[in-house]
C-alpha cells in the first residue's frame, strides 16, 4: 500500500467513528468528510451494476423555515433513531456537519416500488418526531433514489 493511500486510510478511518454491531448513538455516525467519501463510493457501485440507492435527508426548521443547526444532544438522539430505521448494511452520518444528516440505503436487485419512498419518509418521520424535543421546530425528512436504475 503506498504511503498516500495509508494516510489517506488513516484519516478516513478517524473521520468515521462507525461501527459494527450498532453499540451507541454517535459510535455509527460518519463525519461529513466520510459519510461523502462513502456516498461517492456508493455511487460507484449503482454505476457498475446499472442499480440505484436510497439517500435520505433529515434536517430541522426554525419557524421561519428555514434550516437550523442541530445541537450535539439532538444529534446523538436523532442519530440513534435512524439507527431504529436502517439495517446495519445502510450507512448514516452528516451530509453537511451540524445541519443536515444523511443516510443512504442500498439497494438490492429488487428495488422498491415507487410508494416505498414516502413510506420511508412516514416512517422516519414518526420515530425521529416521537424520540426529538421539537418545541418550535419542524423536521424536514426527504429521500430520493440516485444512481442509474433512479426513476
Amino acid at each position: 500500500m503506498a504511503l498516500g493511500t495509508h494516510l489517506f486510510s488513516l484519516s478516513l478511518q478517524r473521520a468515521a467513528v462507525k461501527t459494527f454491531g450498532r453499540p451507541g448513538p454517535m459510535s455509527q455516525v460518519y463525519g461529513e468528510e466520510a459519510f461523502h467519501h462513502m456516498l461517492s463510493i456508493e455511487r460507484k457501485r449503482a454505476q457498475r451494476t446499472n442499480g440505484s440507492f436510497l439517500l435520505l435527508l433529515v434536517r430541522l426548521k426554525g419557524n421561519s423555515g428555514s434550516g437550523i443547526e442541530i445541537p450535539p444532544a439532538v444529534a446523538a438522539t436523532l442519530f440513534s433513531g435512524l439507527g431504529l430505521c436502517f439495517r446495519e448494511v445502510d450507512f448514516f452520518g452528516w451530509h453537511r456537519q451540524g445541519r443536515v444528516a444523511g443516510a443512504v440505503l442500498a439497494q438490492g436487485p429488487v428495488q422498491p416500488d415507487a410508494d416505498a419512498l414516502p413510506r420511508i419518509v412516514d416512517r422516519v418521520t414518526q420515530v425521529l418526531s416521537r424520540r426529538l424535543p421539537l418545541s418550535g421546530q419542524r423536521l424536514d425528512v426527504r429521500v430520493v433514489r440516485l444512481g442509474r436504475g433512479a426513476a
